[in-house]
């Protein structure tokens, strides 16, 4: 029989996952500056699948910094845009031509 896991495994494993996913976006943003964004979107899509295998949210500081529709990294003036318009924030990705709207509080 398999052997049954706790609340507390649970919530140390996502506490651990939390510390991954916030280290693979600090890795990603410092690749990014260096030029290599194929590793920053690797780097993103490996902490979106923790997110969703131990069921932790992303932080919401890093939560905007990645494409919503085709998950690539965003870092502003390389290769997306940040405009204020209205009350709201649009961000608009140059890998796939979408926007992701932000209202502002």
């Amino acid at each position: 029989m398999a052997k049954k896991r706790s609340f507390k495994d649970k919530k140390i494993q996502s506490q651990i996952a939390l510390k991954r996913i916030k280290k693979l976006f600090l890795m990603a943003e410092k690749k990014a500056l260096s030029g290599d964004f194929s590793i920053a979107n690797r780097y993103v899509t490996i902490a979106r699948k923790l997110s969703m295998k131990y069921l932790v949210p992303i932080p919401k500081e890093f939560k905007h910094r990645f494409c919503k529709h085709c998950y690539y990294f965003l870092l502003p003036y390389f290769n997306s845009r940040f405009r204020v318009n209205r009350g709201k924030i649009i961000i608009y990705c140059n890998n796939c031509r979408k926007y992701s709207r932000i209202p502002l509080k």
